[in-house]
């Protein structure tokens, strides 16, 4: 008669699961693990913002604590409480926000605290700022520190006797049964032979000028290319006004089948300013990748941990709208190559960053 499985109790805190990339990260982390049997989840979102509806049909147990306002200090108490009743072995933080509000709890909790505080690669950590202050406050308490890049593990002088990298994994089952192409280009109104897109926020930190500015280079020569630019933020008003007279540019908004549109590329394009902000594993080159498009990337942080320069797809100059339009023309002038990229991207993919390896890493961390 065999015994039922020693089961670990694992409670995961984050700040909101609006659309962005360490949301995304801990929901493929999330479907890995709902139906482990040797692993009880539960998740705490401090606040009610929800952007991916499959949170909703996950088969774990949610909490959500919203705070009021950023000086909320009753989360603290409301944390302790849930993770008291819940009595977990694990305490895991999914940003830098969820570990400070942890730090009371971890002191007088005989729980394992893992703090998956690193999801970038900055060029720098200004001293004595708020991210500074997360970092010296939850280091020295953390039992394992968790980086999606060794990029960042380096950048933060994460101690390394505790760090781990442990990479995005995606859900292949994502890109499966997608629509056909054609429906996609008539929803846009593409009637261009190749399509060029750019999937990011639209902060500083995404460099959608210099992706803009060579998209106006090519178009200055050539008419067979249509450009997209995808997602929202507060500079996306300002950029689409200048473009506004570029009918080959289209600026989409944020849109919730991403797969469908990344799947009418023929080149995918990750530009970010290294001075404002360094790649963990970018979720979008991911999609590209996952989708077999060559990539076109800057070096920033973690991304050539991902991209492999004239394998996978080629790796541009920073804030250099020239050389970008010259790699973009390369590649949709030498068809066959860029396809081979893509090929190598699929399976590089398949290789070492599906749901499945990322889920192991963590199980075998949790063991």
């Amino acid at each position: 008669m065999s015994s039922k499985p020693t089961v670990t109790k694992i409670i995961i805190i984050v700040d909101t699961m609006v659309a962005g990339g360490k949301e995304r990260r801990l929901l493929e982390l999330l479907k890995g693990l709902e139906n482990n049997e040797t692993i009880s989840v539960c998740l705490v979102i401090l606040s009610n913002l929800v952007e991916y509806e499959e949170v909703h049909h996950l088969a774990i147990q949610t909490v959500f604590l919203p705070r009021r306002g950023k000086k909320d200090f009753t989360i603290f108490y409301k944390l302790y409480r849930v993770i008291k009743k819940f009595n977990p072995d694990i305490i895991q933080s999914w940003s830098s926000v969820a570990s400070v509000f942890l730090l009371p709890t971890v002191l007088s909790s005989k729980a394992q605290f893992i703090n998956a505080i690193i999801a970038d690669a900055p060029w720098a950590v200004k001293p004595f700022s708020s991210r500074w202050w997360h970092l010296k406050l939850s280091f020295p308490l953390s039992d394992a520190i968790i980086s999606n890049s060794e990029a960042g593990i380096k950048a933060y002088n994460a101690p390394s006797q505790k760090s781990y990298c442990i990479p995005n994994g995606i859900d292949l089952a994502r890109f499966d049964h997608l629509p056909d192409a054609s429906e996609v280009r008539r929803r846009f109104g593409i009637t261009t032979t190749y399509v060029v897109g750019m999937v990011a926020s639209f902060r500083g930190a995404k460099d959608y000028s210099t992706y803009l500015k060579a998209a106006q280079y090519v178009l200055e020569h050539r008419y067979d290319v249509t450009f997209m630019a995808i997602g929202d933020g507060k500079d996306l008003a300002g950029l689409s006004k200048m473009y506004e007279n570029e009918e080959k540019i289209i600026f989409t908004g944020r849109i919730a089948d991403i797969e469908a549109v990344v799947n009418i590329f023929n080149v995918g394009v990750l530009i970010t300013d290294h001075r404002m902000h360094g790649e963990g594993i970018p979720n979008s080159v991911m999609e590209y990748m996952a989708l077999s498009k060559p990539v076109i990337a800057t070096d920033a942080g973690g991304t050539t941990e991902l991209v492999l320069d004239q394998i996978t797809g080629l790796i541009c100059q920073q804030r250099d709208p020239h050389d970008l339009k010259e790699k973009i023309v390369y590649l949709l002038d030498h068809s066959p190559i860029a396809l081979a990229m893509g090929k190598a991207g699929r399976e590089r993919i398949e290789a070492s960053f599906t749901l499945d390896t990322m889920t192991q890493a963590y199980l075998q961390l949790y063991n």
